[in-house]
């Protein structure tokens, strides 16, 4: 006795598809794999035991689910590479320019023997003392600063020790405080870092290497210097 597909549409699927399942790397194809098979089970099977309505819908569902998550992904990988090749391209763009960094650390050589930097202060305060310690924490220098404008205040050391001898090469730190309602108050310092390089990294984007500091993600920098 022979065995009728219960499904005409499927039956006209299973003959475009073929009967044979189509060997490809192509996401539609792949597809046309899946409805093939599926249509000749459904003709080869018993007529007194058809396949469960529900199960062949879940089975498709399933198909679809699979193939929605690799094309998502495969759109996520696509942006992501987008991304990466925006911020080397505007990385690029800085080396050798100075940058704005969210620390008060800067780099003084016989190149470049000043530091520069900004002092975020919430109030205005007359008189800002600005301290400059070396790398083991020795206070080189104290001077002081305006701060009667208050919000971003821009600060410059020039490179002397307090008896107005250049200092050595190396890493220092300018601190900053003030007075805030009877009270002595550390302040917020941002300094200026020389960007010699750039350096991609899969976890953390473009990644900006600063002259003796070290490197600094791209997405961390405050601002760019105009001088």
């Amino acid at each position: 006795m022979s065995v009728n597909s219960v499904n005409p549409f499927l039956d006209s699927i299973q003959v475009q598809s073929g009967t044979e399942t189509k060997k490809s790397n192509n996401q539609q194809l792949t597809q046309e794999d899946f409805f093939s098979l599926l249509s000749q089970q459904l003709s080869m099977q018993d007529p007194f035991k058809p396949v469960d309505n529900d199960q062949m819908i879940a089975q498709m569902a399933s198909f679809a689910t699979v193939d929605g998550i690799s094309n998502l992904n495969e759109e996520i990988v696509n942006l992501n590479s987008l991304m990466t090749s925006s911020q080397a391209l505007q990385a690029s763009g800085l080396v050798g320019q100075k940058v704005l960094i969210p620390a008060g650390t800067g780099y003084v050589s016989e190149e470049d023997p000043t530091l520069k930097g900004v002092i975020t202060s919430p109030e205005k305060i007359p008189s800002i003392k600005v301290t400059i310690e070396d790398e083991a924490g020795q206070v080189i220098k104290t001077f002081e600063v305006d701060g009667s404008a208050g919000g971003n205040i821009d600060v410059e050391w020039d490179g002397l020790d307090k008896d107005g001898n250049p200092v050595d090469t190396g890493i220092y730190t300018m601190k900053a405080s003030g007075v805030v309602d009877g009270k002595s108050q550390d302040l917020i310092v941002s300094s200026y870092a020389h960007v010699t390089s750039v350096s991609l990294n899969s976890a953390t984007g473009a990644v900006l290497n600063l002259r003796g500091i070290g490197g600094i993600r791209l997405a961390d920098v405050l601002a760019v210097s105009e001088v």
